[in-house]
């Protein structure tokens, strides 16, 4: 099955002689989730700007749904709808009439059941008649989604679309997005939240600096690069490693009162029944064993930090 969306060899350089991207290559299937990560100015909104047509790119090349986005602009633009980072919209126009006036813009025809099963499916229709400049942010954002919904695209980019919203209502967002992708629409995700990322993605890119650092599935991510983390809880209270247990590079924490050992479960040994044993050697009792995995959070880091 063909890409719904491909990039190859992609760079952006600005007038001013600034390579905000860098050779950016990157497939997206059809129907799939994929979050895109990145530290501030790491490129994402640019790479979203130009594949949605609003930025020129310098080099390579961009299709959306086999489109050329510069030969075939018009057929590319249609299958997107955009969700931007900053909310712009008529603040004195009612719900209904700029999600149905976004519409128009792509030349549809007027359709009314259309609009208001948008409007519902995101909660709105109770509010379909309210100016914009009215609602709260988090019911702005959903109307920004429903403009974007309201030509029937394939693909939708969100961008940092929880940003501002409390946690009760982005938990509602996601349900929307799960929704959304499982009547075939692509999601292509940005979100400062990596626990955002972690619950909803299917695939994760990381691009930090113009580059694409690393495009994997989240679970074989996780799987090859999460680590898994041993915290034993002392009896006593340490005020720093003892120098036998420095091969161990352990963490010391909790006051001195529990020691972390990070390791690879994957590994042929991992270490932990010689850590026991050695504990005891240098006098150490425990009180208590705990192991937890480590987070998309913690990979995302490790990797931009790596860079």
């Amino acid at each position: 099955m063909s890409p719904v969306i491909s990039v190859a060899n992609l760079s952006k350089t600005y007038g001013s002689g600034f390579k905000a991207l860098k050779n950016i290559n990157l497939e997206i299937d059809k129907g799939e989730i994929f979050a895109l990560l990145g530290p501030n100015g790491a490129g994402k909104t640019t790479l979203i700007s130009i594949i949605c047509g609003i930025a020129n790119l310098s080099e390579g090349k961009v299709t959306v749904g086999g489109y050329d986005i510069n030969a075939d602009y018009r057929a590319a633009r249609s299958m997107i709808g955009l969700v931007p980072q900053e909310l712009h919209t008529d603040a004195f126009e009612s719900v209904w009439s700029t999600v149905s006036f976004s519409r128009g813009l792509f030349g549809k025809p007027k359709h009314p059941a259309h609009i208001e099963k948008v409007l519902k499916d995101l909660s709105l229709w109770d509010k379909k008649d309210n100016k914009i400049i009215t609602l709260s942010g988090g019911m702005k954002r959903r109307v920004m989604i429903a403009k974007a919904l309201s030509h029937e695209p394939q693909i939708l980019f969100l961008d940092e679309p929880t940003a501002g919203v409390d946690v009760e209502l982005r938990k509602g967002m996601w349900e929307v997005v799960r929704a959304l992708r499982a009547s075939g629409v692509t999601i292509i995700l940005t979100t400062h939240y990596i626990e955002e990322a972690e619950e909803m993605a299917d695939r994760i890119g990381v691009i930090n600096r113009g580059e694409s650092i690393l495009v994997e599935d989240k679970a074989r991510l996780m799987d090859k690069l999460g680590k898994k983390r041993l915290t034993v809880h002392l009896q006593g209270r340490l005020d720093a490693v003892p120098p036998a247990l420095a091969p161990y590079n352990l963490e010391l924490c909790d006051e001195g009162r529990a020691l972390i050992y990070d390791y690879d479960s994957k590994g042929e040994r991992t270490g932990i029944t010689s850590l026991l044993g050695d504990l005891r050697s240098a006098g150490l009792r425990m009180a208590d064993l705990e192991t937890s995995q480590s987070s998309l959070e913690d990979i995302f880091v490790s990797l931009v930090h790596a860079q």
